[in-house]
């Protein structure tokens, strides 16, 4: 029996002694207390290496696990602390759209007001438009009926200064001795013998106009001489223009025609075209009460208004260059009388 349990053990021992050559890699075997007891000495040893070494691991393998818990807790902690950052700045993005939504929000109210007080501008801007428009339309109409009253009055003045002759250049206090009636007829003697003895010619009226004398004034006020009839008057003016030079006591004196301002404005601006006509021997005269006539390849012309004459320019080519300076001057005056206006 002895013999039979020391073969037991013997053979438990060889069980206990085959072990891998890596003992990094033994694995952990259970021993029983019997088992311990039975190993021997270099089996115990080798066990106990085995142990410490499976120990160390043991220890390492705390140690990493503690260090990545440490590490797990350190981004944790930097993971809550970005989270919290995230919260914080998630916030302030938050606010600050809030107020970025409440600015464009008034924004919106402001220009929803803006456009609404535009539109109220631009109604109002309109009907002041319509209204200036409007006040535009009715000066035009009035300064219209003002030029056509004009015109009106002018030919009333016309009709009734028809018969009248202007004296012009008959001083102040030649008057006192026979009155403005004797002067005149002493005008007639002097110049038209003929006339002076014609008993038709009668001078229902004679004054001087202004009626007010102005002291200042160099030149003497002008005659005016109402006859009876018109005939009479454009009788005394042909022989006043065939005789060219008239004179009362020797001192030269003019005849003229008397009209209206309207219509001795329109004569005047004859003038121009005139002479440059007659330097060109077109024989130009100024019609009653403001027509220009003029002799063109034998044929007399007459126009009531520098329109007409343009136009009649525009179609001969002789005029035309006659005419060009002066006409274009009196475009450049016009336009700068509408610009004054």
């Amino acid at each position: 029996m002895p013999n039979n349990k020391r073969k037991n053990r013997g053979n438990k021992n060889k069980e206990v002694t085959m072990t891998p050559s890596n003992e990094k890699d033994t694995p952990i075997q259970d021993y029983e207390d019997d088992d311990i007891e039975e190993m021997q000495e270099a089996d115990l040893k080798k066990l106990i290496r085995t142990l410490r070494s499976s120990q160390k691991q043991i220890l390492e393998l705390q140690k990493s696990l503690m260090d990545k818990i440490e590490n797990l807790s350190r981004e944790n902690e930097i993971l809550r602390r970005n989270q919290n950052e995230t919260k914080q700045l998630v916030q302030q993005e938050t606010g600050i759209v809030t107020e970025v939504k409440n600015s464009i929000d008034q924004m919106k109210n402001t220009i929803e007001s803006l456009t609404n007080r535009m539109g109220e501008a631009e109604e109002r801007i309109s009907d002041l438009e319509d209204r200036e428009q409007e006040r535009i339309q009715s000066d035009q109409r009035k300064e219209e009926e003002i030029r056509h009253l004009k015109h009106i009055v002018g030919n009333l003045q016309d009709t009734i200064k028809k018969p009248n002759i202007r004296v012009l250049g008959v001083p102040e206090v030649m008057e006192r001795e026979k009155g403005l009636e004797g002067l005149f007829s002493e005008i007639l003697a002097e110049n038209f013998p003929g006339l002076e003895k014609d008993r038709e010619i009668l001078v229902q009226e004679a004054h001087r106009t202004p009626n007010k004398h102005d002291q200042k004034r160099s030149s003497p006020r002008h005659v005016v001489i109402k006859l009876s009839t018109v005939k009479h008057k454009e009788k005394i003016l042909k022989c006043a223009r065939e005789k060219r030079q008239i004179t009362l006591r020797g001192s030269p004196i003019r005849l003229t025609a008397d009209f209206s301002s309207e219509t001795l404005q329109a004569r005047r601006e004859w003038q121009d075209i005139a002479q440059v006509l007659r330097e060109n021997n077109c024989q130009p005269r100024i019609l009653y009460p403001a027509k220009l006539s003029f002799v063109n390849e034998g044929e007399i012309k007459t126009f009531h208004s520098k329109q007409k004459l343009k136009e009649f320019v525009a179609t001969c080519p002789a005029q035309q260059k006659m005419l060009k300076d002066v006409l274009h001057t009196e475009t450049q005056k016009h336009g700068h009388k509408y610009e004054r206006r």
